[in-house]
Formats: structure tokens, C-alpha cells, sequence
């Protein structure tokens, strides 16, 4: 998914219609949503997905044959395991030497069921394994999905490849799509061990589409390095998982959200709507990314706006490109108290009420997400490109007060004022040196 440091989501009560939203501040009418819990209720939890295939004889890494490379990986990450990290292993392409494709391509097994893991069995099984058959890539990764199971937490798969599925359908970057849609919070890394462009392109899609990471390896000590690397990320930031949530068409329709990350898939060229209740001298901090999951045509970008109810545009956050990007991101802060006081400073209105005034009305922003990504000819559109919303709401903090020079006709004199007396010194000086001039 999208990779990224994410703000800390807070829990409160709910009590009948109404719900808790900071120190003091309680909302009636409709229930935002809350952002999952950041407190881990279980470990972590990895499948290692390694290709067995035919083509894992080739002898090019270090003079070793990629399958033997990858068994010394094995080793040495299982040796290196976190203790409260679950572990399996699943291979493909592992068993099946015979010609026929359609069994062929049903070949992937897990030799390690996920869990603590024991050692010596687990190395053991790895050893055995000798390069073999053909290479489903995608059902091999939709099972390792049903491996790792469903839980409140993110979980990991890391798929190491030296070759593109042969067996689609399934294709692996349309499995990893639909894991993705599914909120099943599954991050999917992919490490790649042939320098060929089209195997390089497969495993980017893959991980792309569910947040995950590419990576080449060219030598043992990359894939070991890398291997460990994304087994001790998974325990580290597993528990940020995002809150899966639907975008509506228009914001009376919109889901109303707390402070939190959250998730959603949005189409082309499409608009997404949410509410975020603010309240006077509050500020809104939203940021938004996109995960380009599959090509899309130059000249792209992403528009995060804030608008109230009525229309009103408020503020904007836009990033663009033009070239091959994974991510594409943007911000916005917008402070309820500022705008109040710049709309009613000439109408002589009452001060703003204080932070964390309970009577305060709350104002509903609307957060509306937009893109303008054009898919190229042959891209499938559906499902949508994953989104992740952060939504933040903190005590106004507005910029350290400067000098006032005025606003209207007071403004304008001075300036006329500060003119005149700079083209008056201006012709002083310049007489004197023109008289020194002369006399000289």
C-alpha cells in the first residue's frame, strides 16, 4: 500500500448518539468513523512465497544457480527470526515434472504453515527442494493470501521470483488487485533474481497494487539483506494498517470521519467525498495518496480540496506528473477559526469561541479527492486505485503575528507616504553628488 508515516488515530466512547472527538469536545448527531485501534492484538505475520521453478537452475548469481541462493537466503533470515514474528513458507513450481500445463500450473504447496516457526523442520524443508515445473505466480499468491488468514493487523507477503507467471489467468497483477480491493490489509514485496524488463515490470505491478516494494537482487547477500530487511519491517510496522472506508459522489452522502488513516479505491478521473466535522479554532490537516498500480498515460495528477457545504471552495492541495511515478501525494490545512475571522473581521462579528468549547457549532468540511489519470489502451480499469486518506484535527495554530501595516486607505497612504520619501532622499543625494562632481 501505499508506504508512508501515518498520524496516530484516537479512540473514544460512544455513548448513544453522540461520540467524543478531543479534550472536552463532544459531537451529536451522526457517529464519525474511528480509525482501527493502533494497540496490536496479535502478531506478526509473513509468508515467504519462493518460485521452484525449471528456470531456478540458471547459474548466475555469484556462480551459484539462483535456486541455491535462495536456500542460503532461506537460512539465514529463518536463523535471524523475531520471536514473535509467524512465519511460512510456500513454494511453486515445486513438484510437477511432467509436460502438462494444466496440472502444471496448479503446482504450489506450503511446506510451512504460518506460525512459530521450528528451525529445524522449516530449513529442512527448504533444502529439499529441487527446480521443477512451471510458475502460477498468481495462484500461488492467492493462496498465500488464504494462508496468512484475515485478522485485525497488516500481514506480509514476500514473493521471490526469477521469471513472469506462465499460467495465467489468473494474472498475478489482477490477484494482487483484487487482494487489495478486498481490504484484507495484505502488503505483497517482490524481489526479483533475472535482469529481464518484463519480469521487472510484473512484480512492480504486484507490489504497487498493495503497497508493497520491488527490489532486484543480484547477489546473495542482496536477497539475504532484503529478505531480512522486509521480514523485520512486517514487525515493525504492521500495526499502522489503514481503515478500509467508501468514498460517496457527493458530500450529503459522504461518511463522516474521524481523526485516523484510512483506505478506499477510487476510479478514473473520478471524485471521491468525506466529512470531517471541525470545530471553531480547530484546524484540518488532510493529506492524500495515490499508488499507480498499473500504466497510465503522462501528464497525471492528484487534487485534494476542502469545501463547505454550501460549495465554498476553502483551500486546496494538487501534485502532478508526467512521468513514471509510484506514489502520487497531497496536502492541505485549513483552520476554522482563521477563516472565521477573515470573513467577519469587516462586519464587526464576535470573537471565534475558544478551543474546545463544547457549545461550539462544528462546521462540516468536505474532502473531496479527485484525479486525472487516464488509463493506456488495454489497462483494466476496475478495481480502482488504491487511495489513502489521513485525516487530522489539532488545535488552530496560526502563523506568528507580523508588523501591521494596514489595510484599505490606510495602506495606500502609507505606501504613497513611504514613496515620496524615498524619491525625496533619492533627489538629495543626487544633487550632492552631482555639486561634488563639479567642483571636482
Amino acid at each position: 500500500m501505499i508506504n508512508r508515516r501515518r498520524s496516530t488515530s484516537v479512540l473514544g466512547g460512544l455513548l448513544a448518539a453522540t461520540v467524543l472527538i478531543g479534550p472536552g469536545i463532544v459531537l451529536s448527531g451522526p457517529t464519525p468513523a474511528w480509525a482501527d485501534e493502533e494497540t496490536p492484538a496479535e502478531p506478526p505475520r509473513v509468508e515467504l512465497v519462493l518460485d521452484v521453478s525449471g528456470s531456478m537452475r540458471a547459474r548466475d548469481i555469484d556462480g551459484q544457480s539462483r535456486i541455491s541462493v535462495a536456500q542460503q537466503a532461506f537460512n539465514e533470515v529463518v536463523d535471524a527470526l523475531p520471536e514473535e514474528t509467524q512465519l511460512g513458507i510456500r513454494v511453486l513450481g515445486a513438484t510437477y515434472k511432467g509436460k502438462d500445463k494444466k496440472v502444471g500450473c496448479q503446482d504450489t504447496q506450503q511446506i510451512v504453515p504460518v506460525g512459530q516457526v521450528d528451525r529445524t523442520q522449516a530449513k529442512a524443508a527448504v533444502a529439499t527442494l529441487r527446480p521443477t515445473g512451471f510458475t502460477p505466480v498468481g495462484l500461488a499468491l492467492r493462496s498465500a493470501a488464504q494462508d496468512l488468514g484475515t485478522g485485525a493487523t497488516a500481514r506480509r507477503i514476500v514473493l521471490i521470483t526469477d521469471g513472469e507467471d506462465t499460467c495465467a489467468p489468473p494474472d498475478p497483477c489482477e490477484v494482487a488487485r483484487e487482494l487489495a480491493a478486498q481490504g484484507t490489509k495484505l502488503v505483497v514485496d517482490t524481489l526479483g533474481l533475472a535482469p529481464d524488463e518484463k519480469v521487472r515490470r510484473q512484480l512492480l505491478c504486484i507490489a504497487n497494487a498493495t503497497g508493497g516494494t520491488y527490489t532486484a537482487a543480484q547477489s546473495a547477500d542482496e536477497l539475504t539483506g532484503r529478505i531480512k530487511q522486509l521480514v523485520d519491517r512486517a514487525r515493525d510496522t504492521y500495526t499502522a494498517a489503514p481503515t478500509v472506508v467508501g468514498g460517496s459522489a457527493r458530500c450529503p452522502d459522504a461518511p463522516l470521519l474521524a481523526p485516523g488513516v484510512y483506505t478506499d479505491r477510487e476510479q478514473f478521473s473520478e471524485h471521491r467525498w468525506y466529512r470531517v466535522p471541525v470545530r471553531p479554532g480547530q484546524e484540518l490537516r488532510a493529506s492524500v495518496s495515490i499508488a499507480l498500480d498499473r500504466p497510465v498515460n503522462p501528464d497525471y495528477g492528484v487534487l485534494l480540496r476542502a469545501t463547505a457545504p454550501d460549495g465554498r471552495e476553502l483551500v486546496r492541495g494538487v501534485d502532478a506528473g508526467s512521468g513514471r511515478t509510484d506514489v502520487v501525494s497531497a496536502g492541505l490545512r485549513w483552520s476554522a477559526a482563521a477563516d472565521s475571522d477573515d470573513a467577519g473581521a469587516d462586519a464587526g462579528e464576535t470573537p471565534t469561541p475558544a478551543p474546545g468549547d463544547a457549545d461550539a457549532t462544528p462546521t462540516t468540511v468536505c474532502l473531496v479527492v479527485s484525479n486525472a489519470f487516464a488509463p493506456r489502451p488495454g489497462t483494466r480499469a476496475t478495481p480502482g486505485m488504491p487511495i489513502e486518506l489521513t485525516v487530522d484535527v489539532v488545535a488552530s495554530s496560526p502563523a506568528p503575528g507580523g508588523p501591521d501595516l494596514g489595510r484599505g486607505w490606510v495602506l495606500l497612504m502609507l505606501l504613497t507616504l513611504a514613496g515620496l520619501l524615498t524619491g525625496l532622499v533619492a533627489g538629495l543625494l543626487t544633487r550632492w553628488w552631482v555639486a561634488t562632481w563639479r567642483e571636482n
